[in-house]
């Protein structure tokens, strides 16, 4: 974990700094905490690595202090260079070489004491070559000075690989085994998990599969009224049956729920949950705790809109009530219930319409309590509420990259998330969302799809689709809308498909890239090289030893084929500038022989998106 820090003193100072990381719980306290060190940057910029080597709640610290012999010296070294008598200086260097000793430890000093104790008196020239001599400043460098300037603590949490790295797949649990009149099963879907698995997906996310609410209930493609059979949006959570802890009675019991699990278990994916905190107007909470809830001036409760939307089936709740402590703490209980079912992970619906002090709250217990737990934060939000929900402590968020299309924009928003906030948040790429079904799906045929696919999959360690985008669903419900046509959101969808998968090859492929490539499965040393044809985007991919090397070019025309002179940093793929060096397609197993930084590519939509190359020197 990099960290930098502006570290300055008046006068002229020579400064040494260092940080310390302490794990929660250490013994000892700072004292008894690792350290590392801090090296200089230009325009007082100091940076260090921490690392941190167990999960959960560590807390760092930076220290600084002057060098005290290394100024001296600097001191001593323009006089010199002024022509200026350095001797009435030497005793205060004496002085500072007698500090030091006692300072370092025992062996070290006593070796240094001995050493002075010759040179010393000596004569101003010996005594003079001793005190500058380069061994000598840099062991006294070792020594820590008082006073020492120490930086307020800061917090650091530490997760399991899965909240940087891993493969999803979203779908509606009543979907799976159902003939369009009646829902599926819990049981339908873990009868899927193998093939997913097979697919090389990691995570399987789970639509809301609690009961849902029958007044007002949307119709097929959200229509106004629901008609008898309609099952209504998973997201107008409660009934009569129950609410966030409970299991829709149509799809199984908590028992199959549990069963579903353990499956996921040994097929070696991990079932995401849906963390929806809005109600149903059949909701238990709503009868329970009424004051819970938004209300008119007329006493009644607010239903959910987002103009010209309005959300007739869902009240959303008052964070800011009279009893937020009750509501803050009933909604952990949420997530406590289903951690301990065996939940891992968690996509949280729409976190930015919620107060930040409510996820400080929420998280923070969480952690405490689950730390093996990992949010997923469907943030389609103003990019400072992103940041500041992943700083709170959401593992990853959605993003932009579904609107994120031409060239120049895949390139400024790939650096934005590589370089200034891959500290504090990590990304997820979904090609697609039941909301969004973007006009390039709509208009680009399977060509679109399958370029969207290798981009997503290896620009960000992590990324994921809905189901049906293998099938190359792409009707919208009218002209201009990012909406499904006969959404799942609104009506029981057959699942699986019983037409061609026709993406399930290149699926399983790039998963298994991925698996099997290490830069793959990390987001910080992303670079974009240059390709001359603007439809034509070219990035690698290191891990920080350059171990492995991935090179990806892709084209973003879904209709026509291009070629071009792709010019690369070589240095960036550690080689030197007249290289020569193979690549090998990860997506066919073709293998070409490059020459140095310039060379030539032509991709064709109908054969392959792109190419995925590894690098061999």
């Amino acid at each position: 974990m990099p960290v930098r820090a502006r570290i300055f003193a008046d006068g002229r100072l020579r400064l040494r700094a260092r940080g310390r990381l302490l794990p929660a719980g250490l013994t000892g306290g700072w004292p008894a905490a690792r350290t590392f060190p801090l090296a200089p940057l230009a325009d007082d910029w100091w940076e260090g690595h921490m690392f941190p080597e167990s999960l959960g709640s560590w807390h760092f610290r930076l220290e600084a202090w002057e060098d005290r012999f290394g100024t001296w010296c600097d001191d001593i070294a323009r006089r010199l260079a002024a022509g200026i008598d350095p001797t009435p200086e030497l005793g205060e260097g004496w002085a500072l070489v007698h500090q030091a000793a006692r300072r370092l430890p025992k062996e070290e000093g006593r070796s240094l004491k001995l050493a002075a104790a010759r040179a010393e008196g000596a004569g101003p020239d010996r005594e003079l070559a001793f005190l500058l001599d380069a061994g000598l400043q840099s062991l006294l460098a070792t020594v820590v000075w008082p006073p020492v300037t120490t930086s307020p603590p800061q917090p650091l949490w530490v997760e399991r690989p899965r909240a940087l790295f891993g493969s999803w797949y979203e779908l509606f649990a009543r979907s799976q085994g159902s003939d369009g009149l009646h829902p599926g099963s819990l049981s339908a879907v873990a009868d899927r998990l193998p093939h997913l698995a097979s697919l090389g997906f990691d995570v399987l996310y789970l639509t809301p599969i609690h009961p849902v609410g029958l007044t007002g209930r949307r119709g097929r493609n959200n229509a106004g009224v629901a008609l008898p059979g309609d099952p209504g949006s998973p997201w107008a959570i409660g009934s009569e049956k129950g609410g966030h802890m409970d299991v829709d009675p149509e799809l199984g019991t908590v028992e199959d729920f549990r069963r579903l699990l353990s499956r996921a278990e040994e097929v070696g994916v991990e079932v995401a949950m849906d963390y929806a905190l809005q109600c149903s107007r059949d909701h238990p909470w709503v009868k329970e705790h009424p004051d819970w809830f938004r209300r008119r001036p007329d006493g009644s409760i607010r239903p959910a809109e987002n103009p010209p939307k309005r959300y007739d089936d869902i009240y959303p709740l008052d964070f800011s009530c009279r009893d937020w402590r009750g509501l803050w703490a009933a909604c952990y209980e949420i997530l406590d219930h289903w951690a301990r079912q065996g939940v891992r992970i968690f996509r949280v619906d729409n976190p930015h319409t919620k107060p930040v002090p409510f996820w400080e709250y929420l998280v923070g217990r969480l952690r405490l309590e689950h730390p093996e737990a990992i949010l997923l934060a469907e943030a389609f939000t103003a990019p400072a509420m992103m940041r500041e929900l992943a700083k709170v402590g959401f593992s990853q968020s959605y993003t932009y990259f579904t609107w994120r299309q031409t060239k120049d924009e895949l390139v400024a928003y790939g650096r934005e998330l590589a370089e200034d906030t891959a500290d504090f948040l990590r990304p997820n790429f979904f090609v697609n969302t039941p909301d969004i079904l973007t006009a390039q799906l709509q208009e680009g045929g399977a060509g679109a799809f399958r370029s969207r696919l290798l981009l997503a999959s290896t620009l960000s360690s992590s990324y994921g689709i809905y189901s049906g985008f293998e099938h190359l669903e792409r009707a919208a419900q009218r002209p201009g809308s990012e909406e499904y046509l006969d959404s799942e959101k609104y009506q029981y969808r057959p699942r699986p498909d019983h037409g061609d998968p026709a993406l399930e090859g290149l699926i399983s492929t790039v998963n298994a890239a991925r698996r099997e490539h290490p830069a793959l499965q990390q987001f910080r040393r992303l670079f974009f090289h240059w390709a001359d044809h603007p439809d034509l985007l070219c990035y690698s991919k290191t891990t920080p030893a350059l171990e492995d090397r991935v090179l990806v070019v892709v084209n973003l025309d879904p209709w026509q084929a291009h070629e071009s002179m792709v010019h690369l940093d070589l240095g960036k793929l550690g080689l030197s500038s007249d290289a020569s060096f193979a690549v090998r397609d990860l997506l066919d197993g073709a293998e070409y022989r490059w020459q140095g930084p310039h060379n030539y590519v032509r991709l064709d939509p109908a054969r392959a998106p792109g190419h995925l190359f590894e690098v061999v020197p």
